[in-house]
């Protein structure tokens, strides 16, 4: 019997559309999270076929999104953001220090962040993930992080089984 888990691409390939202002965004965002107590994982695909930029959990099982923007522009093309509530306790969108806050959404967490860390610069609001959700996301991204460290680890004995 086929396992449908390893039809879910957990670990994707960089697909290398961020800029240089979003990754420098994500390093100073995890920065911050780890701070916070928080693993971060970038890019982990969720149950819903969209990919989140940064998930992070604590040890209370606590899990946020990050969506990162680089641009009013950015934030302007962006419609799929609602969509990650469903998969998150809290929802935050961080940018560098150029975008003005009051053009993101009411209800977010605002992070503005550089490549050397970050500074939240208000609280998103507490949005609990029913159960079932928390345990999917969680049992998802342990996959994803164990399944990116074995990669590192040992190259050639997952090229093929995730592809």
């Amino acid at each position: 019997m086929e396992n449908p888990a390893r039809n879910i691409a957990l670990v994707p390939p960089p697909d290398r559309r961020q800029s240089e202002t979003a990754l420098a965004v994500a390093r100073g965002t995890a920065r911050l999270l780890r701070s916070l107590g928080f693993s971060c994982i970038s890019e982990l695909p969720l149950p819903s076929g969209r990919r989140a930029d940064l998930v992070a959990l604590n040890e209370r099982g606590e899990i946020w999104i990050v969506e990162i923007k680089s641009s009013v522009e950015d934030l302007r093309a962006d419609q799929k953001w609602h969509e990650y509530r469903a998969h998150c306790d809290r929802l935050f969108f961080a940018f560098t220090q150029d975008l003005p806050c009051e053009i993101f959404p009411e209800g977010t967490g605002l992070i503005i962040a550089d490549a050397y860390g970050a500074h939240m610069h208000c609280e998103a609001p507490e949005h609990k993930l029913p159960a079932p959700t928390r345990k999917q996301m969680t049992v998802r991204f342990g996959m994803a992080a164990a399944l990116r460290i074995n990669r590192l680890v040992d190259p050639q004995g997952h090229a093929d089984f995730w592809e």
